[in-house]
């Protein structure tokens, strides 16, 4: 059976409540029961002494009469319920509280010795033997003219003590019944809290664990564990989407491989068995070759889109001029432009305008976008691409006038093989990966990448880039 942190919790609140018990039962007993003991004694004795400084010592001066003192012993007896001795030091009684002696007959304590209470001022027992039942009895001398002419002795019922006492430990079994009781509403809180959402969250674990990524977990809480489910909560449904692009990437990439492998191969078996008679083999060589041409551009995207991740990208960041590139990209389209009487308008910030970017890598954002605009613009319209500076950012767009991208679909246009449903019949050769390599090398500059586009009036995608400081050494240098 696996030992669970509630069963810890449970048997270490029993071992809390059986050690308590245990020490207010010994060690908080005999404290409180000494105490009870000091206590009396002490007042006892504080009593004992006020009554040989006065009475007692009036009594051996001859300046009070015993009967008078008989009755004032009685009186502090009753009033303090003990029994009040004053004797000899031979140990023959003068005067008790309890019962007046009697002159003629003579009572004394035999064996008494005053030394019996050694270094305290009081002793317990029978007290030489004079009681059937325990007292607490103190012993103060009656000192006059140095000498020690008598003691004065207090007894109480050492069972009083032991009531006062128990009474007082009856409070600390109560305290600690109360703090029990707490303690299972600390325990009721601790299971509502900590333990049910652990358990909850446990239950997740195995179900994530087990391969189940949707499943829901539902702890709810602006503490720890609700921070900790939220987060578990997050990263299974980001696995679970990273599984659903997965399984969407392969069958995406099965169907744009299958789509010309399938035209290749059916047309080569029609030209091996003379269905395409031999003088249309050279119209459909063409046709095998353009198939072959998209995969290969297939396969390229994929290994570069591959390796274009914001972590594992290495980049050569270099200081050049973003408007030259753009020139040079710009008139590598000047043929397919011209097949479409497609006019490219550019609009830069200056003659020169430097960046600190890798160069071969924006050449290819730029290459995209600008094929990108070319394939989906209408015949006889233009594309702009303009370079803006502001905030120590270059911004850089490329606007044209084409079909525009459906609203619902902008969200989804950086996702790897996804086309709209306008672009499809423009887009024969696409592979649907331009715009994920376009976004993951910004990213991996760490800039962004935008878009603003009207469906039938045209799209305008802007990305940033870091400006460099030579500009302002070439600001320096015109000044002067």
């Amino acid at each position: 059976m696996r030992k669970t942190i509630y069963l810890k919790f449970i048997l270490a609140y029993a071992l809390f409540a059986f050690f308590g018990f245990v020490t207010v039962a010994t060690f908080v007993s005999r404290l409180t029961y000494e105490y009870c003991q000091r206590q009396t004694s002490r007042n006892m004795y504080q009593e004992a002494t006020r009554i040989a400084d006065t009475y007692a010592a009036d009594l051996y001066n001859s300046e009070i009469s015993l009967e008078t003192v008989q009755k004032q012993m009685e009186s502090l007896s009753y009033f303090m319920d003990t029994e009040i001795w004053i004797i000899n030091p031979s140990g023959r009684m003068i005067v008790n509280s309890a019962d007046a002696p009697d002159p003629e007959q003579e009572i004394v304590v035999e064996g008494f010795d005053p030394t019996v209470t050694q270094k305290n001022y009081y002793t317990r027992g029978t007290f030489f033997d004079s009681f059937d039942e325990e007292k607490l009895s103190v012993i103060a001398p009656i000192i006059n003219n140095y000498k020690t002419r008598g003691y004065v002795i207090i007894h109480t019922a050492a069972s009083k003590i032991d009531e006062d006492a128990n009474n007082m430990l009856n409070i600390s079994y109560l305290m600690l019944i109360v703090i029990l009781f707490l303690s299972i509403i600390i325990l009721i809180f601790f299971t509502e809290i900590v333990y049910r959402p652990l358990r909850k969250i446990i239950a997740a674990t195995e179900q994530y664990a087990a391969g189940n990524m949707h499943y829901e977990l539902n702890v709810e809480g602006d503490d720890e564990m609700g921070y900790l489910a939220a987060s578990l909560g997050y990263m299974a449904r980001t696995v679970a989407s990273s599984e659903d692009d997965q399984k969407k990437f392969i069958a995406n990439v099965s169907h744009d491989f299958r789509s010309p492998l399938t035209s290749i191969r059916g047309f080569l078996e029609a030209m091996q068995d003379g269905t395409i008679p031999p003088e249309m083999h050279h119209h459909y060589i063409g046709v095998v070759l353009n198939e072959t041409e998209r995969l290969t551009k297939l396969t390229n995207s994929l290994l570069a889109l591959n390796n274009l991740n914001t972590k594992g990208m290495l980049l050569q960041m270099t200081d050049w001029d973003i408007n030259d590139v753009i020139r040079k990209v710009s008139a590598s389209f000047e043929q397919v432009c011209r097949s479409k009487n497609i006019r490219i308008r550019l609009i830069l910030s200056g003659d020169v305008l430097y960046v600190h970017a890798d160069m071969d890598k924006i050449q290819q954002v730029l290459y995209n976008l600008i094929d990108n605009a070319i394939k989906f613009s209408n015949y006889y319209s233009e594309i702009e691409i303009e370079t803006t500076e502001k905030k120590g950012k270059v911004f850089v767009s490329v606007k044209d006038s084409g079909i525009g991208i459906p609203k619902e679909d902008q969200n989804q246009i950086w996702e790897r093989f996804y086309k709209t449903d306008l672009s499809r019949g423009k887009d024969k050769k696409g592979t649907g990966l331009g715009l994920s390599i376009v976004r993951e090398i910004i990213r991996a500059h760490g800039e962004n990448i935008s878009l603003v586009s009207t469906e039938g009036v045209g799209s305008k995608f802007t990305f940033t880039l870091k400006r460099s400081d030579l500009n302002d050494e070439l600001d320096e240098e015109d000044t002067e």
